[in-house]
């Protein structure tokens, strides 16, 4: 095997981060500025995805060069920072030492663990299979090109209809289920609706599409309060979506659902938004995990009873100042990767860490055009409609990397919000048509079945 741990002339001390996600990625910058550190940061795909908004990639809302960001593009102006596009495949975390697919070895000084998510499917049968997760941008991708399969072999055959091939089913009603089902019902009344100006399927009526949107609580957006909730599901319903709660999804089948109460329903596109848990690289690691298999880490992010080991973002259970589990969203994972190197940093200058402080700018949801909600601040000032919509858009611009990712981002926004088309975008997944339909509804797919890793920074 190959040994990759060159070593520093400066005898600058190495930090090997595994994942460019939100957390690896901005552990990496914070830690470039000081040339006395030397970083590898390690990840399957040479690019950062922007996932909260895959969702309007799976909607044609924006394409997949808005929301992906090339790793070396991003760190080039750093020297020490070195990117190696490979797969993680074991990992010592006594020796802080881990082991690629490729057979080559790399060991640091300290080790950032932030591999990012995976669906979680918990048991369901036929989930891993048959559903479309929406936790990566080859998810995303994939789930596109079925709707627009779906929409295709629809429009070519409308006898396909009452074999739900416009049956769509939406598993989990939080931010993403609920974002992918508002953004999905501004597509399919755009594409279908009779009269609109860009209805792209002629044979088509809105009114043979249905969006289920199925979650086992008791309200749309849970984490948001019960005006926001309230607002979200009017909305939604507006747009077409049927929202079924305190009911689960009991069996995922290639051409139809169960739901917990019973219910069949025919359908050919299963999108799973019910949850995530960490990626695969924490199940042999012999470190105590939490809710969803992340890690269990202190208040300054180490991993407990070892040595120079930090765990971050969607592989961590992190805790705010009261102890309070914090969720799984992109602002912790962006502070959590700034606040370990500074702690990374006090580790070499043998200084005391400090315990993780998250900053609460508050939460949002898109429910579609002209329509969100947010919640700013610690004290969750509430916000709904346009002018939510309006600071959404704002703040998820900021986010992204680049002046031209944000020109280009808003573009397209631009462009969806006066009514753009998004029937006519390209399948390039043919594949996705070679569907063998039967009289009881179910069908045979020859292309390759939906992946069930949805790993997306290991």
């Amino acid at each position: 095997m190959t040994q990759s741990n060159e070593q520093n002339p400066n005898g600058a001390k190495h930090v090997l981060i595994v994942g460019g996600g939100f957390a690896g990625l901005n552990c990496a910058r914070k830690l470039a500025a000081n040339p006395n550190v030397r970083i590898t940061l390690l990840d399957k795909n040479n690019y950062q995805q922007f996932q909260p908004l895959l969702y309007q990639v799976a909607t044609a809302i924006l394409g997949p060069g808005n929301i992906a960001f090339n790793l070396r593009g991003t760190l080039r102006s750093h020297p020490n920072v070195d990117v190696k596009m490979t797969e993680v495949v074991s990992i010592d975390l006594n020796t802080r030492t881990v082991e690629t697919a490729q057979g080559q070895h790399y060991e640091g000084d300290f080790l950032v663990l932030a591999a990012g998510s995976q669906a979680n499917f918990f048991g369901t049968p036929g989930a891993d299979e048959h559903s479309y997760p929406l936790y990566s941008l080859h998810d995303a991708e994939r789930l596109r090109s079925r709707i627009l399969a779906m929409l295709e072999s629809a429009d070519r055959d409308p006898s396909l209809v009452a074999k739900g091939a416009l049956n769509f089913v939406i598993v989990g009603a939080g931010a993403t289920g609920t974002e992918m089902a508002g953004a999905f019902g501004d597509m399919l009344q755009s594409s279908l609706k009779r009269g609109t100006r860009d209805k792209a399927y002629k044979n088509l009526a809105v009114d043979r599409g249905q969006i289920l949107l199925v979650d086992g609580g008791h309200a749309v957006l849970s984490t948001f309060s019960p005006k926001a909730q309230t607002y979200a599901a009017k909305m939604l319903e507006e747009r077409g979506v049927q929202i079924r709660l305190g009911t689960r999804v009991k069996e995922v089948g290639s051409g139809h659902v169960v739901l917990s109460d019973g219910t069949r329903i025919s359908t050919h596109t299963v999108i799973w938004a019910g949850g995530l848990k960490a990626a695969s690289l924490s199940d042999n690691l012999g470190v105590k995990t939490g809710h969803g298999g992340r890690i269990d880490v202190e208040a300054d992010l180490t991993v407990p009873g070892l040595t120079g080991v930090y765990a971050l973002g969607d592989f961590a259970n992190i805790a705010d100042k009261d102890g309070r589990p914090l969720p799984q969203l992109a602002s912790v994972a962006e502070q959590a990767g700034k606040w370990s190197a500074r702690n990374i940093l006090s580790d070499i200058a043998g200084k005391p860490r400090d315990p993780f402080h998250y900053f609460d700018k508050g939460i949002m949801a898109m429910i579609g055009r002209n329509s969100a909600v947010a919640e700013v601040g610690e004290h969750r000032h509430e916000l709904q409609g346009a002018i939510a919509f309006a600071a959404w858009l704002g703040v998820h611009a900021a986010l992204l990397s680049s002046t031209r990712a944000k020109i280009e981002a808003f573009l397209e926004w631009a462009w969806d919000y006066f009514g753009g088309a998004r029937g006519d975008a390209v399948l390039d997944r043919a594949e996705e048509l070679q569907i063998n339909w039967n009289d009881d509804g179910e069908e045979r797919i020859s292309a390759a079945s939906p992946a069930s890793q949805t790993d997306k920074t290991s």
